[in-house]
């Protein structure tokens, strides 16, 4: 990855934008089929065939050698983790992270699904780190810092006692699916890089029930909690504007499918 930051002209926006759309509606396709009952693989096929099917490319297929479509995280898996044979059942947590490409841009978003009745603690975690996200959204504004994302995040998350990822990071996003700055979920408020007008970020938080520490598995690519407590992940893309940010991806195709 090159250190040189890009910045998007209000054209790239756009184009970054569809590619965003995109992957809500895709995550949206998930949330109308996702449930007890259903094998993970099986959303990943989704995913591909509703992808290409809108004019996309799906952007983590052989990303890196990544052999799937989706990231789908069970449970006490952080994120990357492998779609499979694995029969989904009622307590389970689900973060699906999808990316895609159209004309050359990129959008990427994830969203933590519950199946079934999970636990309180669980729905507790789901919405604080949902929470986090809108919060650290709402620093991303031209003339704060990257600093100041991160501290909205952690603060939050250690408000209710849970653990912020600190090995994985939110990213810039353009003609490439990780591009510079890096955006931690933790950080010291007015530290880090200036945030101007044109920067197009991914906001991920990542926030554990229990430990803030992770465990990389032989795969290369999963990555759990090391206490086994589950884990939560939204994420948005989102371009630096003045006063307020342009968030590019959305959830709410997926709100409209929980109706």
């Amino acid at each position: 990855m090159s250190n040189k930051i890009n910045y998007r002209s209000a054209e790239e926006i756009e184009l970054i934008r569809e590619s965003s759309l995109l992957v809500s509606k895709t995550l949206a396709e998930i949330a109308k089929v996702i449930k007890a009952g259903v094998k993970t693989i099986e959303l990943n096929k989704l995913a591909e065939t509703f992808i290409r099917d809108n004019g996309g490319v799906p952007a983590f297929l052989n990303y890196n050698g990544f052999p799937y479509s989706l990231c789908i995280s069970l449970n006490n898996q952080v994120v990357h983790g492998f779609p499979s044979e694995h029969v989904l059942v009622d307590g389970d947590l689900v973060s699906v992270d999808c990316g895609v490409v159209k004309n050359k841009y990129y959008g990427d978003s994830a969203y933590t699904f519950a199946i079934g009745e999970v636990s309180e603690s669980t729905k507790l975690l789901m919405q604080v780190t949902k929470e986090c996200l809108q919060l650290g959204i709402e620093k991303a504004v031209a003339g704060l810092r990257i600093g100041d994302i991160g501290y909205a995040v952690q603060e939050h998350a250690e408000k209710h006692h849970f653990g912020v990822v600190k090995e994985l990071v939110g990213h810039g996003v353009g003609t490439r699916l990780h591009e510079k700055p890096e955006v931690p979920n933790y950080g010291k408020r007015g530290s880090g890089i200036k945030l101007e007008e044109g920067m197009v970020i991914a906001i991920e938080p990542m926030i554990n029930a229990g430990r803030a520490g992770v465990r990389f598995w032989d795969d290369g690519w999963t990555v759990s909690t090391v206490d086994g407590k589950v884990s939560a992940h939204y994420e948005h893309t989102v371009a630096i504007s003045k006063g307020k940010a342009d968030i590019l991806s959305t959830f709410s195709y997926i709100e409209e499918v929980f109706k």
